[in-house]
């Protein structure tokens, strides 16, 4: 399985990204290139998906499933669609940024912070 991960280095796409490895799946990270972690396997493409000019390396290529992990607003998430529509089987969208309260009332998210987007992203 071929899969693209727009980002693939924070704090858990890049442990996601080790277990793709694990699992044989054919590893590509779409990014800037300024977090440096040691990823065996993982093939990486340089540019900026808010750069349209940085991605003509993604016209080589189709994919199985491509997860956007650092997508904020509706129309980053409506720039992927149209930069993979035909190009890929599966588009996946993860943000928990988008989805939590914020301000959190608590430091660290568990299973029973609200589910409450304070701050109007991906907002209908």
């Amino acid at each position: 399985m071929k899969v693209l991960f727009i980002g693939g280095t924070g704090n858990i796409s890049t442990p996601c990204s080790r277990l793709a490895i694990e699992k044989g799946m054919d590893l590509y990270h779409l990014n800037r290139g300024n977090i440096q972690i040691d990823l065996p396997g993982v093939r990486s493409i340089t540019g900026d998906i808010y750069k349209p000019e940085t991605l003509g390396e993604l016209s080589n290529h189709t994919w199985d499933v491509v997860v956007n992990w650092i997508a904020f607003t509706r129309e980053q998430v409506e720039q992927d669609l149209r930069l993979f529509k035909n190009k890929t089987k599966q588009y996946i969208f993860i943000s928990s940024a988008s989805c939590y309260q914020t301000p959190l009332r608590y430091p660290v998210i568990t299973e029973s912070t609200p589910i409450k987007n304070n701050l109007g992203l991906l907002k209908q």
